[in-house]
């Protein structure tokens, strides 16, 4: 965090805009809000293959009211019921992801009071334990232990992306309030300049050695700077909300900013940003994503489609009794053994056409993330090639900056000793303020270039080493 000086101004650089923004900003809490959830839907998923352990019953079960009750001869009688049938079952699960069955076991105790007749009644089950799998059917929990982990991957890879994203655009903001201040300080300069030359200019007129047209031409520059002026802090008060509503600083003290140096010299080839960028972009991710989603529907359609079956065992004993320790002693064995199944005899086509319609949409989505693929790729290595442009283009627009203000130093001498049009001067004038707007351009371009690229490949290239955030 930068200090508050005493002149009630805030020095920021780039990089602590950068920081700030990461620290404070709308868009940093969105970040983490979203890997937050992203976090919790995978616990989510990871729970489905642990253990599961569940009490229920009927605490207390009490009723009293008429029901019907069917006669032998036909008729019905309303016969009054007042009774209380209270239960407590314990259930346990464990799924198999490999099969897609499931382990499960449970233990439970009935307690039925009639009031009517005095009497009480226990029933339970000490405990028994089941198998049920299906057979032939479609197995989602082996496919979402494929899908899920991806899906994870897909969105810290996201956040991470989110955190450059973020640097992106306060690049923008802070070039844009930068070339605000710098035309500010241009204008200002100019007036200052232009008001001292008219000073030397009227005094020529008086002696007739300039004419009055230069003393008009003159007073239109004077003008022009105090516009110039007028829109350049506007600018700059637009740009300063900006820029301190995103990076998230509060106050309405006076930013104060640093004009950035160039990139460090590194080399950044196109071959080790594309390899970073299929390890850790979640785009990357999202093409195996997308190609194992497409496998699965495949699967499920297959999977509905022809015999489908689920066989189910269960073994246990149950017993029942006038009170609770009764029913634990020698109860007697239950088993089940089930097979359920169903066979489309007739059905026009249609389990043909599922799997047919999810093999096509299976074939569509590998040409899809072939054409992605080639966008990406062809995304990094435009970027890398601007970038490495833009490193050239910044020394140039240096350098003509600095001519540009020799030679508009030169002009200004030159005109005062009366060797130089007001028409030459007004052209230096020019030209030496695009320059210096030129040089704040190439400085953006080649900061908004790289940050591009460590967003296209989450790679620090100064450390050497893959951007984390925890």
């Amino acid at each position: 965090m930068p200090a508050l000086a005493q002149t009630d101004s805030i020095k920021l650089s780039l990089l602590q805009a950068v920081e700030l923004a990461k620290q404070n900003s709308i868009a940093e809490k969105q970040a983490v809000t979203t890997r937050e959830t992203k976090y919790w839907e995978w616990r989510t998923f990871k729970s489905n293959y642990q253990p599961q352990l569940a009490l229920s019953g009927i605490l207390p079960g009490y009723s009293k009211t008429y029901s019907q009750v069917m006669q032998p001869n036909g008729t019905i009688l309303f016969q009054p019921i007042h009774n209380d049938n209270s239960s407590l079952e314990l259930n346990f699960s464990q799924s198999i992801s490999a099969t897609g069955g499931t382990i499960y076991g449970n233990s439970q105790l009935q307690r039925f009071s009639d009031f009517d007749r005095n009497n009480v009644l226990y029933n339970g089950q000490p405990y028994s334990i089941g198998f049920s799998q299906p057979l032939f059917q479609y197995n989602q929990l082996k496919w979402d232990k494929k899908i899920e982990p991806l899906k994870y991957k897909e969105s810290t890879q996201a956040f991470i992306e989110a955190q450059e994203k973020i640097a992106i655009n306060v690049t923008g903001y802070f070039f844009d309030l930068l070339l605000a201040q710098v035309n500010h300080k241009i204008a200002q300069t100019n007036l200052n300049n232009t008001q001292r030359i008219m000073g030397i200019a009227k005094l020529k007129f008086e002696l007739g050695k300039v004419s009055k047209n230069e003393i008009l031409q003159l007073e239109l520059e004077e003008l022009n700077s105090r516009k110039a002026l007028g829109t350049a802090l506007r600018d700059m008060e637009i740009a300063t909300l900006t820029l301190r509503s995103y990076v998230g600083m509060e106050g309405a003290d006076r930013i104060v900013l640093d004009v950035p140096a160039g990139v460090n010299e590194m080399t950044i080839s196109s071959d080790k940003v594309l390899s970073e960028a299929l390890e850790n972009r979640s785009q990357a991710t999202a093409f195996i994503r997308r190609v194992a989603e497409a496998k699965r529907d495949v699967a499920k359609a297959k999977g509905q489609s022809g015999l489908v079956a689920a066989l189910q065992a269960n073994l246990g004993f149950s017993n029942t009794a006038t009170n609770i320790p009764d029913i634990y002693r020698s109860p007697q064995q239950q088993q089940l053994v089930q097979l359920q199944f169903s066979i489309p005899v007739l059905d026009w086509g249609r389990s043909k056409s599922r799997t047919k319609t999810a093999e096509a949409n299976e074939q569509f989505v590998n040409y899809a993330v072939e054409q992605d693929k080639q966008i990406f790729q062809q995304e990094i290595v435009t970027q890398v090639t601007l970038f490495n442009m833009m490193r050239g283009q910044l020394s140039l627009t240096g350098k003509a900056d600095e001519i540009a203000s020799e030679k508009y130093k030169i002009a200004k001498e030159r005109y005062i000793l009366g060797d130089l049009s007001i028409t030459d001067l007004s052209i230096a004038f020019t030209q030496n303020d695009q320059a210096k707007r030129d040089h704040i351009s190439s400085l953006r371009d080649l900061w908004g270039a790289y940050y591009q690229l460590r967003y296209l490949s989450l790679y620090d290239f100064e450390k050497k080493e893959k951007i984390n955030y925890k």
